[in-house]
């Protein structure tokens, strides 16, 4: 655009010296070949214009923009037009509570009331894209500046006009899921109402108030505790019972023992154990008394 002016104020500079004078027309006539040269340089130059991949070029002629947009690669345009490139990959938009890891620098974690009273903070990532139909409406609208003007507010609003339907335990635990949902259908049919179209909300982080947060603790601890009391108790329920079989594993024993036994069976057993150290090549005393069983003593 800029040879093609500067072509044109050769030209009319030229022009006007090869009228003015005679001797002015060894000067106007290099003037205006030059303009023309620019002219025609600057013409083809303006006329081709590259987009990148990943983005689209949205034409604007005389400050007013058009709908058909320019695909990535080289284009053939108006060359009094000017060309807009707009990002149509996915970005990521993030409101966190840590310094310097959102799109903001500082604190920009998102503050909000729950059906309690009480104050939750969230942490947000926001994956979006530029609908590339709709880039035309959004320059024509918005401008380029869309996410301070639409990501930011409309993601922030949602949040808080959903959070108010959980209490702060719930929505830190059972609910956490059941609230990215519905936050994501609102938010995404806002995005599309502007050109955007949302591809997924992230809810990366949920702070309870502390004294919420001790109180979840002390419970969780307690409900631990119970969960090991309960386990000690049924180990030793088992070992009882272990102890109560075992017992009467040999209270059976000694009951079968006795009925099966009789005088004249022991004292056979004792005859048998008698010949047999009799027939061993020990030398052993054998004191028989009259009542009892026999006292063996080593001679050696």
């Amino acid at each position: 655009m800029v040879l093609l002016i500067l072509g044109v104020i050769f030209f009319i500079l030229g022009s006007s010296l090869l009228k003015a004078d005679a001797k002015f027309a060894a000067v106007g006539k290099p003037f205006k070949i030059t303009g023309l040269v620019l002219i025609l340089i600057g013409a083809l130059s303006s006329s081709v214009r590259q987009v990148d991949a990943g983005y689209v070029g949205v034409k604007a002629l005389f400050g007013k923009v058009q709908n058909e947009t320019l695909s990535s690669g080289l284009n053939m345009i108006n060359p009094l037009m000017s060309v807009t490139d707009i990002d149509i990959r996915t970005q990521n938009y993030t409101m966190s509570g840590v310094h310097d890891e959102g799109s903001k620098s500082g604190d920009d974690a998102i503050k909000v009331l729950t059906a309690d009273g009480l104050e939750v903070t969230i942490d947000l990532s926001v994956l979006y894209r530029v609908n590339p139909v709709e880039a035309p409406k959004m320059i024509r609208e918005i401008g380029i500046n869309f996410e301070d003007k639409i990501v930011r507010p409309i993601t922030r609003t949602r949040i808080r006009d959903n959070s108010v339907y959980y209490d702060a335990v719930a929505l830190y635990s059972t609910k956490r899921d059941e609230f990215q949902s519905r936050i994501f259908k609102t938010i995404e049919t806002d995005f599309k109402q502007r050109g955007l179209i949302l591809e997924n909300l992230l809810v990366r982080n949920i702070t309870l108030p502390a004294s919420v947060k001790s109180t979840i603790e002390q419970k969780i601890n307690a409900e631990q505790e119970a969960q090991k009391m309960q386990f000690v108790l049924q180990k030793e329920k088992q070992e009882a019972e272990r102890k109560r079989v075992e017992a009467q594993g040999i209270s059976d024993y000694q009951r079968i023992i006795s009925l099966s036994l009789s005088d004249r069976q022991l004292q056979y057993e004792q005859i048998k154990a008698m010949k047999e150290l009799a027939a061993s090549g020990n030398s052993k005393i054998i004191v028989m008394p009259s009542k009892g069983a026999p006292l063996i003593l080593d001679a050696k």
